[in-house]
């Protein structure tokens, strides 16, 4: 029988620990600020932040949106980043991905003091990473391997496949898994035998962002399927998997929206509070 994974319900439970965290911190005169870049008016990105901003009221997190126009110049937004941060108050910092094409993403993300850096992306942050000696762990990743432990999986010595390499969810997601002990496998675009690796997998989790590229040919009985990936059609979020298709095969499975989404944002906010306790 398949058990739906509740996404909610397990960012509830963080949301709960991050409130006491920021009550604790708030009685000694501290207040977690998290502040959130967003270039242009990518509709997906903007409803992310919208998101984020609810869940950080919340929990008491005081949050700030930063919205600049597409067409910022690179060198006026690493400016203001910098003015951003000047002031030593901030306890998380990110920036909304995608950038506008014309910014080269990797010099205005390592822009960001890796110490507030809540989403893990400067270079000594996912080196950190490699090292197993991280400040924090990416969000996204973080929620996948939180519902491992939720449902009582141990990852070490197990077979998982990650279908996406990206730097947001795919390369530190299987870091973070050959850190656990498990076996890991990768897919992108260019591997030639997909579905083989997937069927050999105990645990399948998807990070790409097309819509059904994971079909029910490619799981195995009994197996988890974690769906990290987000689509936007006609204002209508899904994911990665063909979920329909795919529920009763599996013993556990994330539905999008729902799933991984909550937890991820949850993750965002123990980050925050983490970095304000370290600072």
């Amino acid at each position: 029988m398949t058990t739906i994974i509740d996404g909610k319900a397990i960012a509830k439970k963080i949301e709960q620990d991050v409130q006491k965290r920021v009550n604790v911190l708030r009685q000694k005169g501290i207040s977690p600020k998290l502040h959130v870049i967003l270039v242009g008016d990518n509709q997906a990105s903007q409803t992310y932040t919208h998101t984020k901003a609810k869940a950080a009221e919340r929990v008491g997190i005081d949050f700030t949106l930063h919205n600049f126009p597409a067409t910022i110049s690179e060198d006026d937004l690493i400016a203001s980043l910098q003015k951003i941060q000047a002031d030593g108050t901030v306890s998380g910092l990110i920036i909304q991905i995608p950038l506008p094409e014309h910014l080269y993403t990797e010099k205005v993300i390592n822009s960001i003091n890796p110490k507030i850096d809540i989403d893990c992306l400067t270079n000594t942050n996912l080196g950190r990473l490699v090292m197993n000696q991280p400040l924090f762990t990416p969000p996204t990743p973080t929620a996948a391997l939180r519902i491992l432990d939720e449902i009582a999986f141990n990852p070490k010595g197990k077979n998982i496949t990650i279908i996406g390499t990206g730097a947001l969810v795919g390369k530190p997601l299987a870091i973070m898994l050959i850190n656990a002990g498990a076996s890991v496998t990768t897919i992108n675009s260019r591997t030639t035998n997909s579905k083989e690796k997937c069927l050999s997998a105990d645990v399948i989790i998807s990070g790409v962002g097309k819509k059904n590229i994971v079909t029910a040919a490619m799981v195995k009985p009994g197996a988890i399927v974690i769906d990290t990936g987000f689509v936007y059609e006609n204002g209508i979020l899904s994911g990665d998997v063909d979920f329909d298709a795919i529920k009763d095969i599996t013993s556990y499975i994330t539905p999008t929206p729902g799933g991984v989404g909550p937890i991820t944002v949850a993750e965002l906010l123990l980050n925050t509070v983490k970095s304000a306790e370290l600072n």
